[in-house]
């Protein structure tokens, strides 16, 4: 990883490296009795879907090939976002679409080379984002958001975690009134549908919260003041996981690509040899397609990746803000001022082209003095997107014993203490927190 991890307590796994483990089947020693349930990947949403199986009485082997939070869940801006209650739909207006289409923004970027694997999720996606389909989208993605921080609090309470938090909200900025008048009757609709509440800022008002930024440029901003802000979230998902392993769970180094059906179950190839179990979760993000294409499902999940950078500001930023009219995201970390950039459409193993870091970081030049870049290079990531913007969580159509929770697209961070909650609940058949079924996988 591109990061310095030095300032992370990150528990480990348990096992030795993949290199020449014995072709056995193996029973971890500190498990008694033997898993119930293989959970593969130790993301946010792993992590929390491990937990939640735990509290329900479940014996739990949760498996990752490294540290927990070290992939997508540590590079994000942090926020739990209280306020996201509608999905990122597919861009329709012509200057989006031409500016996108030349590769010009900050926003948005893309390599050719991934286009004609890309394509058809594409038109999905624009077809999920036709204003009728979009407006069931919303009323089935808003039922998870509106329980993010009620889930994260208690686990945030239990691992020890309140020195991470920051409950005070989140800005977004404008640079022209009229973005900003729109916006502020946007935000009201939001209060009145969903009871998110914000504050209106003008530009003194603005600075006079922000005394870093140069509120000259800016007309103002929405305070939201329900979301939550995270100084470090790959720690908090560490956290969490370590919470997970002083509850007696197991964290273990495996190969979750190696996932196999057997007789009363699945196995998995883990550093000391296979680990088997009645029930496996699948909760990988990005990498979750290739899975569960090796057993014969065919998901409409793509990737969106994306960058950050942290700089050394000497006056840092008291709130994350999102810089609305130009697409990224700077928010106050333990390393510094974090520059996370917006949607970069390309195969998962390309190699990076930052592009978009440096378009942004122009645009955050403007706004902020940053001061010096704190990392080495850029950290890279992957959002694992579906084309009708709904995660898939529940049991998978073919196979007894497996479970989907995956495909958050940009909120994985916010939705996964809800996510694990709502898969426990359905593989212990207690009620559930929302209804399942607008994420169920069997709607593929």
């Amino acid at each position: 990883m591109p990061e310095n991890f030095s300032t992370m307590s990150l528990p480990t796994p348990v096992t030795p490296a993949l290199a020449s483990v014995p072709d056995t089947l193996w029973t971890p020693p500190d498990l008694a009795p033997a898993p119930q349930a293989l959970v593969l990947g130790a993301g946010m949403v792993g992590v929390c879907t491990a937990l939640h199986l735990q509290e329900r009485g479940v014996q739990v082997a949760l498996i990752d090939r490294g540290g927990p939070g070290q992939e997508t869940s540590h590079g994000n801006a942090g926020v739990i976002q209280q306020e996201a209650v509608a999905p990122y739909p597919f861009p329709f207006d012509l200057p989006t679409l031409y500016k996108a289409a030349r590769r010009r923004g900050v926003d948005i970027h893309w390599h050719a080379s991934a286009l004609p694997r890309l394509l058809p999720r594409l038109v999905q996606y624009a077809w999920h984002s036709l204003p009728e389909h979009h407006i069931l989208i919303t009323q089935a993605y808003s039922r998870l958001v509106a329980h993010a921080t009620s889930e994260h609090q208690p686990l945030i309470v239990a691992a020890g975690a309140q020195d991470l938090v920051n409950r005070e909200g989140f800005r977004f900025v404008y640079r022209s009134t009229p973005g900003l008048d729109q916006a502020v009757a946007d935000a009201r609709a939001v209060l009145e549908t969903h009871g998110v509440s914000f504050e209106a800022l003008d530009r003194q008002a603005l600075a006079e919260a922000e005394p870093a930024l140069h509120a000259e440029a800016l007309a103002g901003a929405v305070h939201f003041t329900s979301p939550w802000s995270v100084s470090d979230p790959g720690e908090l998902v560490a956290r969490y996981a370590r919470l997970f392993q002083q509850r007696g769970g197991t964290l273990l180094a495996g190969d979750a690509q190696t996932l196999q059906p057997q007789a009363n179950g699945w196995r998995v190839r883990t550093g000391s040899g296979w680990l088997a179990a009645e029930q496996a979760v699948l909760a990988l993000g990005p990498w979750s397609g290739t899975a569960v294409q090796r057993l014969g499902y065919r998901v409409p999940l793509f990737v969106k990746r994306g960058y950050h950078q942290h700089y050394s500001a000497a006056q840092p930023l008291n709130l994350p803000l999102l810089d609305t009219e130009r697409g990224y995201v700077l928010a106050p970390m333990r390393r510094g001022i974090r520059l996370t950039t917006g949607a970069e459409l390309a195969r998962l193993d390309s190699p990076p082209t930052p592009v978009q870091l440096g378009r942004a970081l122009d645009c955050a030049r403007e706004l902020l003095d940053l001061g010096d870049p704190v990392d080495d290079t850029p950290w890279l990531g992957n959002r694992p997107c579906m084309a009708d913007m709904l995660p898939a969580i529940g049991p998978a159509k073919r196979h007894r014993g497996l479970w989907f929770n995956f495909g958050h697209g940009h909120q994985g961070f916010t939705l996964g203490p809800v996510s694990g909650r709502l898969l426990a609940e359905q593989f212990t058949g207690q009620s559930t927190v929302v209804d399942p079924t607008p994420y169920l996988p069997s709607r593929f």
